[in-house]
Parts: structure tokens; sequence; C-alpha cells
């Protein structure tokens, strides 16, 4: 499932392998990209990718997030369990980079 979206004037490009995106899961991304906007003035795109590694048991989730700003763009990824939890930290991860940028 891949999809892209206008949220405050920023384009939100959403790739997933053979997983479908939950309505909760959009909701967060938009929380997230709340909370991004925070420490940027502007951020002109935000890409995030959702997959699955391994097989069975042994599978885990990862998250993705490209923040597009002017300059460098900032780059996390996290694996674990759940959609949501991944979201926050891959976020945290960005918010951190920005802060170091300032």
């Amino acid at each position: 499932m891949n999809y892209t979206e206008n949220y405050r004037g920023i384009k939100i490009d959403v790739q997933s392998v053979n997983l479908d995106i939950s309505e909760a899961v959009q909701a967060e991304i938009r929380s997230c990209i709340d909370k991004l906007s925070k420490f940027t003035n502007v951020i002109n795109a935000v890409d995030i990718y959702f997959k699955e590694e391994g097989q069975g048991g042994t599978a885990e989730s990862v998250v993705g997030m490209r923040v597009g700003i002017p300059g460098p763009d900032v780059f996390a990824e996290d694996k674990g369990e759940n959609w949501i939890p991944l979201l926050k930290s891959v976020t945290d991860k960005n918010i951190r980079q920005l802060k170091k940028g300032k």
C-alpha cells in the first residue's frame, strides 16, 4: 500500500510493502509531523516506509522516515514489533538531528 497526502502544506509519501496502513497509524503519522514542525520552520516533504523483515516468529517491523528540509535531510530508522511505537521512535531520532542542526 502506497499513498501520498498533503498535510498542512507538507507532502507525505508513505510506502509499505504488502502491508495495509491503518487509520490509527495514518493519524500517528500526522501527529509525528506536528511534533517535527515544532523543531524546524520548513518541512518540504516527509517520506515514510514500513516493511517486514524476516519470516514468521522472527519477523521484525521496520519503519524509516526521511524529513525533507532546506539543507541536508534528516533520516532515521528503527526496528521492533509495533508500528506506532516505531513511528514515535523515528520521530524522536529525527527531532534530535534537527536540534543538532540548529
